[in-house]
């Protein structure tokens, strides 16, 4: 089960510093579409860490969350499926 950051984030890199599969990359500060931190659910191993780290209670597992950021998976899967235009591999 992957993790999914809401609307809720106020960009607190914590989560992405204790992500052990490092899957949590910065969003697009210069786009207000993508202005959050982003969790890839197809790396995402589901250890929930990054839920005790988020100060701003911004994370949720896809399968729980709240009705009012239900889109919030299909938003975290887009920016990886179209690519967030940077190399967080190094």
């Amino acid at each position: 089960m992957a993790y999914v950051i809401t609307e809720l984030c106020e960009l607190d890199s914590g989560c992405m510093q204790v992500c052990p599969p490092k899957c949590i990359v910065p969003g697009r500060a210069d786009d207000p579409k993508w202005n959050t931190y982003m969790i890839d659910p197809d790396t995402c191993i589901g250890c929930g860490v990054c839920v005790v780290e988020c100060p701003f209670d911004a994370i949720f597992a896809a399968d729980e969350l709240p009705p009012q950021y239900a889109d919030a998976a299909a938003h975290n899967a887009a920016f990886f499926a179209t690519g967030p235009g940077y190399d967080w591999a190094g």
